[in-house]
């Protein structure tokens, strides 16, 4: 009877034979995806696949949690502050009369 250590050792040996039978297999995979996408004329965007070396960056809008006196929506998230909450704060303002009433 084989020893856990054995097992052990045996069954890391066999995962680092699958990862690199699936490394093959992936290259063969690719090659056929390219031909079959030559032959049909199909392009990466016909498929959903962006090519942009950017990555995109979500930008959620918050709902606005204080409208300034001129109707200027702020979240009050992080960040700099817009002009008119800097100047109600350095006038020694208060910004919970800007705040929004939040429904519930």
């Amino acid at each position: 009877m084989a020893t856990y250590t054995e097992l052990k050792a045996q069954a890391e040996a066999l995962l680092r034979e699958a990862e690199q039978v699936r490394r093959q297999e992936i290259q063969s995979v690719i090659a056929d995806i390219r031909a079959k996408m030559a032959e049909y004329g199909i392009t990466p965007q016909e498929l959903g696949v962006r090519l942009s070396s950017k990555p995109q960056r979500s930008h959620s809008k918050r709902a606005p949690r204080y409208i300034g006196p001129n109707g200027e929506p702020w979240s009050g998230g992080p960040g700099r502050k817009p002009k008119w909450v800097r100047e109600v704060l350095e006038a020694g303002g208060d910004l919970e009369k800007y705040r929004v009433a939040e429904s519930v």
